[in-house]
């Protein structure tokens, strides 16, 4: 594999943060060595353009400021030959939108939620030689550079959590000759927080935000609709450490990966008998370990760019940056501010005064360390518990690891 002599320029101008995410990955998986740049403006775009010619555009119609038709109306104007490779995407599919950027000789005119595959299909066209192949190593390390310092930069930047193993299995529904519906989606996606948390946000956008906001994956596939939600689970299944190959690492995600459910269950459940929100509740519980998980698939990276690791580096890592990387990702990706309570409530209470739900979460994650022979009872004593007058009964009857929905 040959890298190229001259990485390829591109400009994505899309106001929308996670539809323009998804663009990025899509560009580096065609070229991983893409210089792209991400502008939410017209005007941006523009001044970008006339910084330094792109190798490829791909812009909103409806970008704000410049819209797309006039930035694509700009470029033509040059005359560049050949002409530059410019994708508009954009939701005016109707018949004067498209006559109006017919003249203009777009390379794509591609509908939202447009066709990942598609799009991925169509930039390996533009950004890659015939039979071209680019290998993109990672970085090395800092030199001198500890594990600590490497993962307080990280948090910043880290694309979260990685994939459950059946995400990646399932994603052949963008193959399938028909669309599944959005329960089916529901049912494929329900336990992984990755997705779960990423659809949410999406979901609760800017461009995407109508009414209250999302916090159920329910309510997110709702609103972003089938297209989107599989593009977007396309999008991070593309990303780099998406799955946990490290075997030590691996054992340690399923711990949490199961950790989480069992939460989100038992959330659910308690939830479901005492009149609060059990739909929400689960989605809290399955994203309190969000920021174990993230911190896991950046200790892979790590790992692969040559940095060592061994349990007690895992263990103490784990220990000092798993709730720095959750609350900076639940932060970043602007999850509802509701839901973020729920997720601190699993560990513990503060003082005033607890809502229904945050005492079901902060009681779920006790009855979750009860050990398989032991009996729920003895939570009768916990201060959720009381909080929410429980007695002895009703906790003993909550359900066991083989009993959850």
């Amino acid at each position: 594999m040959a890298q190229s002599l001259r990485a390829p320029r591109v400009i994505i101008g899309e106001a929308d943060r996670w539809t323009a995410d998804l663009i990025c990955q899509l560009v580096r998986s065609a070229r991983c060595d893409a210089d792209i740049v991400a502008l939410g403006d017209g005007d941006s775009v523009l001044q970008q353009c006339r910084q330094a010619t792109p190798q490829l555009m791909i812009v909103d119609f409806g970008l704000p400021g410049i819209g797309g038709l006039d930035l694509l109306r700009e470029v033509r104007r040059q005359k560049a030959q050949p002409p530059l490779p410019f994708f508009l995407i954009t939701e005016k599919i109707d018949a004067n939108s498209v006559r109006a950027a017919v003249p203009l000789a777009p390379t794509a005119y591609l509908a939202k939620p447009f066709d990942a595959e598609d799009l991925l299909r169509r930039l390996r066209q533009v950004l890659l030689q015939p039979g071209e192949d680019i290998s993109c190593p990672l970085p090395e390390l800092v030199p001198q550079e500890t594990l600590d310092q490497y993962l307080e930069k990280a948090r910043e930047t880290a694309a979260g959590a990685p994939l459950l193993n059946q995400i990646h299995a399932g994603l052949e529904l963008l193959q399938a000759p028909t669309a599944p519906d959005l329960e089916e989606l529901e049912k494929r996606f329900y336990n992984d927080p990755q997705l779960t948390a990423q659809l949410i946000a999406a979901a609760n956008s800017a461009a995407a935000h109508r009414g209250g906001s999302c916090q159920t994956l329910a309510q997110a596939l709702h609103r972003l609709g089938t297209k989107h939600s599989l593009n977007l689970a396309l999008g991070l299944a593309m990303q780099r450490g998406a799955a946990l190959d490290d075997p030590l690492l691996s054992a340690i995600g399923v711990k949490c990966w199961s950790r989480s459910q069992r939460v989100a269950e038992l959330a659910h459940w308690l939830a479901s008998r005492l009149d609060a929100n059990a739909e929400r509740c689960f989605t809290a519980g399955l994203l309190h370990q969000l920021g174990d998980l993230a911190l896991l698939r950046s200790l892979q990276d790590w790992h692969t760019r040559g940095g060592a690791l061994d349990d007690k580096l895992i263990e103490d890592a784990l220990a000092t940056h798993a709730a720095p990387f959750g609350s900076s990702l639940r932060i970043r990706w602007r999850l509802p501010l509701e839901l973020r309570q729920l997720v601190a409530a699993v560990y513990q209470l503060d003082s005033g005064v607890y809502s229904r739900e945050a005492l079901v979460l902060n009681l779920a994650a006790q009855a979750a360390d009860v050990a398989p022979d032991q009996s729920f009872a003895a939570l009768a004593n916990h201060k959720s518990a009381r909080m929410l007058r429980l007695d002895a009964t009703l906790l003993e009857a909550m359900p066991r690891l083989a009993d959850v929905r």
